[in-house]
């Protein structure tokens, strides 16, 4: 017998008891329907299989929608707003689990506290899951305090934010963790640290023996090889590679050179890039080409661990180097260790084991950071890290190659265009291709599940993951959603649209022109113009149109009370613009985060605001490939200096709507909406002078909501309706702003 199924829409779930949890919320009648009692298991299809407990939705809930958290819709593969099968499922309790994670989850966690956090919650292999228990529907025999407690104890406050992976199970299909499950980690992971014995018990005052770290025992990403690829396949990194290489070959095999010439063979190195770049990876590949060992310490896990366990860590890592020369001590994310701020005093032992460790010939310390600002200046001393060299993110071209590497062995389509796919993923680093191609592949997998022919990667299916991949540089900041629009899809504004696509898109696009004419690209462009009339619609156009990154702030969002917080936002602001470049930062209401000086009584907070902004344009360090945009109605309360050359330079009117522009945004609201042989939209527009385009909007959308008052089952929108909306939508435009506007454009 064929079980029910249902079609539904998937909502994100506003619930914090739901997040993370494993569990998705839908309307009783659709219980029923499916013959589902509360915290019964489902099946749901999207673009991939997953499984969850389904409890019933809060009242008041659509039943056509199914609530899910956003770790449940990764594991579907879909966004909001998709349709999704849901269906019972059989569940067997089962016999093994195996889990990947990160390297701190890894030596932390030990099997027995991996089973209190996943006891009661349902998945299947592929799927990502929380250690979050599953507290809302706890299963018999389950100690929830216990599992927090331990899980706490392991990795510390952020055990809470950490996602495993489900790799294998027994019996396959969906499966929920008992009392009796065998969990364990992928690969035959470390011991964890809390069963690991000490450095200190590892060793004997007669011979100081230890037992060896592992060297190069650094467990790979899902799809990643154990031994790091070959220098040509690093694509992009060939400068700093020939550089680093340069470094060791004098530091391991030619010592006796630099003695000669007065100086000392020691070598340190802090290495810098956007994260999931390849740093790590660019120094194994080095090292393995110049025939030298690494011994990789992860700075986060050291951070976590007590400061005795930390020093201990570290020594053996050290003593490890030292049996294995030459060799090299990979220290990643040194940030989290060594901060710049609020130093712990575990610092100042690490520093100085470095600084020892660094006397010894054939030994050298390469440590990574995507943040070195962040980094410990002490680290930075003549003895220590005095080297540093830095990562770049991939251009097209680069992107291009790296794509070509990792899909060497994927069978493509012929029509696939990598470099097209390239063009489409500006601020993609090497780990977000990685996950852009493992998306694709499920893409096409699924696709062939009932086909017999051979499975192939299609071009959709990679502009498809295109879509979905959010690359690393934007995982922690509000973008500007384009919605698929470009500057074709906005009527009229001719003059507006060339202004704009000659000062933001012209630079990203034909840098070759500026140069061979001599002259810079403009820094930044200023849009002003009354409320309402689609700056912000401009700009998602813009953006669109040239495939651009969009980082958008609102208003007075960068400003804080604290002396140096409001500078540090703006530094950090423009820093990640920089990684994710090409890349727009979209200043909204530009004249309250940069208001004029000296006439604020905020404690100077805009002030320094304002100073930030202008050292960021046109300071030492120059702006490459990132393009600011301001948007206000009042320009004349923006600071001055803001609008020189070099920096907001290019002002931009955006003026109210004429009748033909009235009549093409009536035409584009009304584009899904029913109307009338009697309604004449021109004819309308016409007589809207003091419309703007968002009251135009409006205003067909309260017609559309007249038609539903009369009846719920009106098919159309009359001519009535719309008359009967206007006595609700008002025009909106000020004349007196109009007029002060205009004079603003006529004076500049």
């Amino acid at each position: 017998m064929t079980s029910p199924q249902l079609s539904l829409t998937v909502r994100h779930t506003t619930s914090a008891l739901d997040s993370r949890r494993g569990v998705v919320r839908l309307h009783p009648e659709v219980l029923d329907a499916l013959g589902l009692r509360a915290w019964d298991a489902v099946k749901l299809t999207g673009a991939r299989v997953s499984a969850a407990l389904a409890a019933g939705a809060p009242e008041g809930s659509a039943p056509g929608v199914v609530l899910v958290d956003d770790v449940t819709m990764a594991n579907l593969g879909v966004s909001e707003g998709a349709e999704v099968v849901v269906e019972p499922c059989e569940v067997s309790v089962a016999r093994s689990v195996t889990v990947a994670g990160s390297k701190l989850a890894r030596m932390s966690l030990t099997p027995h506290t991996l089973r209190l956090a996943l006891l009661g919650k349902v998945f299947t292999v592929g799927d990502a899951v929380s250690l979050l228990p599953q507290d809302l529907a706890p299963p018999p025999g389950s100690d929830v305090s216990a599992a927090r407690g331990a899980l706490s104890r392991a990795i510390g406050a952020t055990w809470t934010t950490e996602l495993l992976t489900i790799t294998a199970t027994d019996p396959s299909g969906p499966v929920a963790v008992g009392q009796s499950t065998v969990v364990s980690w992928r690969g035959n992971a470390p011991e964890p640290a809390e069963q690991r014995p000490t450095a200190t018990s590892r060793t004997t005052a007669a011979t100081n023996e230890r037992e060896p770290l592992d060297v190069e025992v650094v467990e790979e990403a899902e799809g990643e090889e154990d031994t790091p690829p070959p220098l040509t396949d690093l694509a992009g990194t060939e400068s700093t590679a020939r550089t680093l290489s340069e470094w060791l070959d004098l530091a391991f095999h030619r010592p006796d050179l630099l003695d000669k010439l007065g100086t000392s063979p020691r070598l340190g190195v802090l290495l810098s890039g956007p994260e999931g770049v390849g740093k790590a990876t660019l120094v194994r590949s080095v090292a393995r080409a110049e025939k030298i060992n690494v011994v990789p310490v992860e700075a986060p896990t050291l951070a976590v661990l007590e400061p005795d366990a930390a020093v201990a860590r570290l020594t053996e890592a050290l003593s490890t180097a030292a049996r294995k020369q030459p060799s090299i001590l990979l220290l990643t994310d040194v940030d989290t260790l060594l901060p710049a701020s609020q130093s712990p005093p575990v610092a100042t032992v690490v520093l100085d084991r470095l600084r020892t460790a660094l006397g010894r010939a054939e030994f050298a310390v390469v440590a990574t950071t995507a943040h070195p600002e962040s980094v410990d200046p002490r680290l930075r001393a003549v003895d220590l890290l005095d080297r540093e060299l830095r990562l770049g993110m991939p251009d097209a071209r680069t992107r291009t190659e790296l794509l070509r590497v990792l899909l060497r062995d994927t069978p493509l389509e012929p029509e696939v265009d990598l470099g097209a796919v390239a063009e489409r993923t500006p601020g993609f680093v090497a780990a977000d291709l990685v996950a852009l191609r493992r998306d694709a592949a499920l893409r096409a997998a699924l696709r062939h599940t009932d086909d017999e022919g051979e499975p192939r990667v299609r071009q959709q299916d990679l502009l498809d993951a295109v879509e979905s991949v959010r690359p690393i540089s934007m995982s922690t900041t509000d973008t500007l959603a384009t919605g698929g629009i470009t500057l074709d899809d906005v009527g009229d504004m001719a003059e507006v649209k060339q202004s704009l696509t000659e000062a933001v898109l012209w630079p990203l696009r034909y840098p070759d022109s500026f140069a061979r004419l001599g002259i810079a690209p403009p820094r930044g462009v200023l849009l002003y113009g009354p409320p309402g009339n689609g700056k912000t619609f401009l700009v998602r156009a813009l953006a669109g149109t040239g495939a651009l990154n969009v980082f958008s702030v609102k208003g007075a969002e960068l400003l804080d009370k604290w002396v140096g917080e409001s500078e540090r936002a703006v530094r950090e602001l423009f820093r990640r613009a920089a990684e994710a470049a090409p890349a727009l930062i979209f200043l909204d209401e530009v004249d309250a985060l940069a208001p004029r000086r000296g006439q604020s009584s905020d404690s100077g907070a805009s002030d320094r605001v304002v100073a930030a902004l202008l050292t960021e344009l046109d300071g030492v360090e120059p702006l490459r490939d990132v393009v600011v945009v301001g948007a206000t109605n009042r320009p004349e309360l923006v600071d001055p200096a803001l609008l020189r050359p070099g920096r907001l330079e290019r002002l931009i009117y955006v003026p109210p709507p004429d009748a033909e522009a009235r009549a093409a945004i009536l035409r584009a609201g009304a584009r899904n909406t029913p109307l009338a042989s009697d309604v004449d939209l021109d004819e309308l527009a016409t007589q809207l002078d003091g419309y703007s385009a968002a009251d135009c909007a409006a205003l067909i959308r309260e017609a559309a909501l007249s038609a539903m008052r009369e009846s719920l089952e009106a098919t159309e929108v009359t001519a009535r309706h719309l008359e009967k909306a206007r006595e609700t939508v008002r025009p909106s435009l000020d004349p007196a702003q109009l007029a002060a506007l205009e004079a603003y454009a006529r004076s500049r």
